[in-house]
């Protein structure tokens, strides 16, 4: 990272965009402090992360989570689904009785589109969306404020894709949720972002409303990404 420097307002989509390698990962675990920045702030509403440690970093890490990009590696295979989702849960709210905690599991479940079912299974067992969705639910199961969603579509196939991004924009609306959504792809940010920032080389090149960027890019490196874009002729 050099210089990145950005705010997200409550209940927003801040989308960072570029090409593979170029940053847009190591700013997103930056972000939630799973790599530690040389230097710099993080401010979380009222506080400065980097300058918090033991038990009001947990406070504030139950309130940011993160999507990773493959539903598979992020699934630990030798947990069935409903201890996964449940995981946090034991972390951060250990005065839940066990019936509570299959209770919330299973109602986040639900809500991603997982039948109950679903818990006693294992990831293996279910498609690369349906992992997907156990991922969401994972995040979500604490009701987070911020999420930060790290190509999270990037391994689907563009149908499944699009079912999972209709479903981050239904639960931003009903949990009231801030995305930082992390893609290498345009129309993907067209569809979910209200702002972008494009990313090179571990800089912010360009940053505004997403549809001023992507028709009006004043960058050049912001108009080869665009030019990229393949398009279906008529």
């Amino acid at each position: 990272m050099d210089g990145v420097s950005f705010s997200v307002a409550a209940g927003e989509t801040f989308a960072i965009v570029g090409e593979s390698g170029c940053g847009k990962t190591t700013l997103a675990r930056m972000l939630l402090r799973l790599i530690e920045p040389d230097s710099g702030e993080l401010h979380f509403e009222d506080a400065d992360l980097l300058k918090l440690s033991g038990e009001p970093l947990r406070v504030k890490r139950r309130q940011m989570q993160m999507i990773f990009q493959d539903p598979f590696a992020s699934l630990n295979p030798r947990m069935r689904v409903g201890a996964i989702v449940a995981e946090p849960l034991e972390i951060h709210e250990p005065g839940l009785s066990a019936s509570e905690r299959r209770d919330r599991v299973a109602a986040m479940l639900k809500r991603v589109g997982l039948n109950e079912d679903a818990t006693k299974r294992y990831p293996h067992e279910f498609s690369g969306g349906q992992r997907q969705r156990v991922g969401i639910a994972r995040a979500l199961i604490l009701r987070p404020k911020l999420v930060v969603a790290d190509e999270p579509v990037s391994a689907l196939d563009v149908s499944v894709g699009a079912q999972v991004l209709l479903l981050l924009q239904e639960l931003q609306k009903e949990f009231g949720l801030t995305y930082i959504f992390i893609s290498h792809s345009l129309p993907v940010v067209a569809q979910i972002a209200s702002r972008v920032a494009v990313m090179k080389r571990g800089r912010f090149v360009e940053t505004g409303d997403v549809d001023l960027v992507l028709k009006r890019p004043v960058e050049e490196y912001t108009k080869e990404l665009l030019a990229a874009v393949p398009e279906i002729p008529r």
